[in-house]
């Protein structure tokens, strides 16, 4: 088996959270996810979730906790793990997606997420969010890469 290790941004205002509209690659319909993408050759998980969320927003993550790990088979048959962080974004900034494949950015409750999630990891994510789950960054801090 091959997994694909991807990171996520779990980010919340006032009870909504910004969530990016895009497809999945395989169907057509238009869904929610985290700002979220895999990570690339050489890239620790903090440096991929900050560039996925400033490449899918175009706004500046700040990652302030560890949520967890996460293990899903998609729809599109393939194995993913998922490396979810809480942080926060500039106050007022307004998303600009630079990722064409974004549709748009939009700020939900968990209950208008619910209608159209991209995957069992987006409201799984956001439950452990909102039951108060939190790890320090330290717990993946430690995860390097040799130079």
């Amino acid at each position: 088996m091959s997994w694909s290790l991807t990171v996520a941004a779990i980010i919340e205002c006032d009870g909504r959270f910004l969530m990016v509209e895009e497809t999945d690659g395989v169907h057509p319909e238009r869904v929610f996810n985290q700002p979220a993408g895999h990570v690339e050759a050489g890239e620790t998980l903090l440096e991929a979730v900050v560039r996925e969320t400033r490449e899918e927003t175009g706004l500046a993550f700040e990652p302030e906790a560890f949520l967890g790990i996460y293990q899903l088979q998609a729809r599109n048959g393939k194995d993913y793990v998922r490396a979810c962080f809480i942080g926060s974004v500039p106050e007022g900034a307004v998303p600009a997606p630079q990722d064409s494949d974004i549709l748009a950015c939009h700020w939900l409750t968990p209950e208008e997420v619910a209608v159209r999630p991209r995957s069992g990891f987006v409201l799984q994510c956001l439950e452990d969010y909102r039951r108060g789950l939190r790890l320090p960054l330290e717990a993946v801090s430690n995860i390097y890469r040799e130079r």
